[in-house]
């Protein structure tokens, strides 16, 4: 399979601290020719940038993850600026509402989800949504702020409600294959997938997590992006290299300045 794009990884975590330019190498090898890896605290900025400086292939995005709202300062949109005036910063987040475990934060979380929207629309970059457990504010709030300005979206390792798919797609957004639509108790989520526009689907690996068959239970890593590509051909009823360029067609319409 030929060039596929991995639109969500996490390269600077300790899992790839020995190894991590093997897995770049890897990547390439399996036939991906870009990653992005995904800054989830900015106090983590530096190291993350550093990564994609690194590594031609990897580009980087920047946000507060839902779960570390309580516990990192606030972004301001500013800060979310200041950070992509980068070369290979292509994107705002990860951010979003995760109420599985964070509940109790959700009003700080909907707060600084809002903020990250507002960076994506003042840099024009596309912003990178975690939705875990909160479908229907996940879909109040980008409804409300869709309306309010236009921004672009990608729902990141989508694997919420049909409801959810069908508000984010009605606002231009995109959604994304992890894994999670390779496992083989899925059919419902490979179904959504299934009646979502071919031109708006991306795959990613969300890696070191969530490794598609037949790595389940190991450490996942961007090469495996091939193993969930080809689920995703059968679900479109497409060859496999042709599902990778069409996702690839999606990605860089998208991440516009990873293209």
């Amino acid at each position: 399979m030929t060039h596929l794009v991995d639109s969500h990884c996490h390269l600077d975590f300790p899992d790839f601290d020995d190894c991590r330019a093997d897995v770049v190498q890897r990547a390439v090898d399996a036939g991906v020719t870009r990653m992005v890896t995904i800054c989830t605290k900015l106090a983590n900025a530096d190291r993350v940038a550093a990564i994609a400086d690194a590594h031609g292939p990897v580009f980087w995005a920047a946000g507060t993850h839902p779960m570390s709202v309580a516990d990192a300062p606030m972004a301001s949109v500013d800060d979310l600026i200041a950070l992509a005036a980068h070369p290979k910063f292509v994107g705002i987040g990860e951010t979003g509402l995760d109420y599985h475990y964070t509940a109790d934060s959700k009003a700080a979380q909907q707060e600084s989800l809002r903020v990250h929207i507002a960076a994506a629309r003042a840099t024009k970059l596309p912003l990178i949504i975690h939705a875990r457990d909160a479908d229907d504010d996940m879909a109040r709030i980008l409804t409300e702020e869709h309306a309010a300005g236009a921004f672009t979206c990608v729902m990141h390792c989508f694997s919420s409600s049909r409801a959810l798919a069908e508000a984010a797609l009605a606002l231009g957004f995109y959604l994304s294959m992890s894994g999670i639509a390779a496992f083989p108790k899925s059919k419902e989520l490979r179904a959504i997938f299934a009646d979502a526009p071919l031109d708006r689907i991306l795959v990613e690996t969300d890696s070191p997590y969530l490794a598609p068959p037949p790595y389940r239970g190991r450490t996942n890593e961007p090469a495996y992006t091939a193993h969930t590509a080809r689920v995703g051909a059968q679900v479109f009823g497409l060859s496999d290299d042709a599902f990778a360029a069409r996702t690839s067609a999606n990605f860089d319409r998208l991440f516009w300045k990873a293209a």
